[in-house]
């Protein structure tokens, strides 16, 4: 009888690499141009003035910003200090009064039950360990509060431009994908026995570029997972672009040359109970 072992990770290492692919590049370039998401969360929500709101995994604020700007106290974490720093200048900037800190989600530094509304967009889902997590979101989070996500879908263009980068560059073995944080029975076996009620809403954003070329070049130079793969790849990138550009074209719905691309997301509400 053949015995199927389970791949083992070293989670650690994996959270060095995930540190270093997100520090790389400029993700804060790519992640202004989906100030939207951030926007429609807190809406969907109804999120109120004075709610105590922690933004995990924030990038460069998205969400921060959001809920700063409807009145709410605000802290901001991410593991990244340059991103960090990139959101407190936008903070600074519209004068809105956020606190910062550098804050590793799987190991959050905050007393239990101490938000209101834990947010979260394109953000968590990229951590090492998703139990880890997900157990810390619960734990700041207050009973009867809510925990609002917006996670790429599977099946979405982002999800198929991580399964195309993935063939190209495959994961550590072992490593789960970020996209389970778009499936919603992975987020009722992470979150159901911790929750009163679990919501999935569909949406999607629009990726709108110049063109195919301008979208892979600004990738290429800021989105840190691009970033890394096309540098891991070196001179043998070529096929990962084509199929880049394959991927973009099935995609793209603009008929007057521009590239306007729909890619899927859910917004993952939780109310913890």
């Amino acid at each position: 009888m053949n015995e199927i072992l389970t791949p083992t990770i070293d989670l650690t290492a994996l959270k060095a690499k995930q540190r270093a692919t997100w520090a790389s590049g400029d993700y804060a370039a790519v992640g202004t141009t989906l100030q939207i998401v951030g926007e429609q969360l807190c809406e969907t929500i109804d999120l109120r003035a004075g709610a105590r709101v922690l933004d995990v995994a924030a990038g460069n604020g998205n969400a921060t910003l959001a809920a700063a700007r409807r009145f709410a106290k605000v802290t901001s974490t991410d593991y990244v200090p340059a991103l960090v720093a990139r959101a407190e200048e936008r903070a600074l900037a519209e004068r809105l009064p956020v606190t910062f800190q550098v804050e590793d989600v799987e190991a959050l530094s905050f007393p239990e039950n101490s938000f209101d509304v834990v947010l979260s967009t394109f953000g968590v889902m990229f951590c090492a360990d998703h139990g880890k997590a997900a157990a810390e979101l619960l734990r700041v989070c207050r009973r009867g509060g809510t925990i609002a996500m917006a996670n790429w879908t599977p099946d979405g263009f982002i999800g198929q431009v991580f399964k195309t980068i993935g063939r190209h560059v495959p994961p550590p073995p072992g490593a789960k994908s970020p996209a389970l944080w778009g499936s919603e029975p992975a987020i009722r076996e992470m979150f159901g026995p911790s929750a009163t009620a679990i919501q999935f809403v569909p949406r999607q954003f629009r990726f709108r570029y110049r063109s195919a070329d301008h979208f892979l070049g600004f990738f290429r130079e800021f989105y840190g997972p691009m970033h890394k793969a096309f540098l891991a790849l070196g001179d043998g990138a070529g096929a990962m672009e084509t199929d880049l550009r394959d991927l973009l074209t099935r995609f793209n719905t603009a008929k007057d040359g521009t590239l306007v691309v729909p890619s899927d997301y859910a917004e993952v509400l939780i109310r913890k109970a």
